[in-house]
């Protein structure tokens, strides 16, 4: 690539976005084809990523439709366990009311909510009601050696991990240096928990690749 066509693509991403990929590259041909490398890492992760998130919170409503009811996001009793927010500034119930005030079904409620929403419900305070009952049943995969609170808990790391690395890529950071193999065995434990065979289809798409 010609210095003047490095010039003006990094002018174009900013030279203050650049300065992250310049600060360990040799130069400046170096630096576009890293920042050219991390996009297209990010991209080859929006389907795992997909696939885990739509396979996590279908597991949770599951889990909540069996102990709330097929109505679940409109049951007083759930909507009284959700704690009005979650440090760092997360609302859980303002987010349930507010997508099931613009929707009909619970089906569009799953598909609305945030991310985070069903992060948080892997938190000690749904133990008894939900997971103590549940997760065995909606993950059937995990580890029976480990107790639900341990597994719960672990899911909730998973769980973090994950929405940070698709809060990343959504926002166009940089993530070449993350440990990246990890970040996908992260997802692909998830959806394992749930089902070994879609986890085997989603792996053997990233080789297609």
């Amino acid at each position: 690539m010609s210095t003047q066509i490095a010039d003006i693509v990094r002018c174009a991403l900013s030279p203050a976005r650049m300065a992250t990929y310049e600060a360990i590259a040799p130069d400046a041909d170096a630096a576009l084809a890293l920042y050219a490398w991390n996009a297209q890492i990010c991209g080859a992760l929006l389907s795992p990523l997909h696939i885990c998130e739509v396979v996590v919170r279908n597991a949770v409503a599951d889990a909540f439709e069996a102990t709330r009811g097929a109505r679940w996001p409109w049951n007083l009793g759930f909507e009284r366990s959700l704690p009005r927010q979650l440090s760092p500034g997360y609302n859980a119930l303002g987010d349930l009311q507010a997508v099931r005030n613009k929707v009909k079904t619970t089906g569009q409620v799953i598909a609305e909510l945030k991310f985070v929403f069903w992060e948080k419900t892997f938190t000690s305070r749904h133990d008894s009601r939900i997971w103590e009952p549940q997760l065995m049943r909606v993950l059937p995969n995990l580890d029976t050696a480990k107790t639900v609170a341990q597994h719960r808990k672990l899911i909730l790391d998973d769980l973090n991990q994950v929405r940070r690395l698709r809060n990343r890529i959504a926002h166009h950071e940089p993530i070449f240096a993350r440990n990246l193999l990890d970040d996908f065995r992260t997802i692909q434990r998830l959806v394992e928990a749930r089902c070994q065979v879609s986890a085997d289809w989603m792996v053997s798409q990233q080789r297609g690749h």
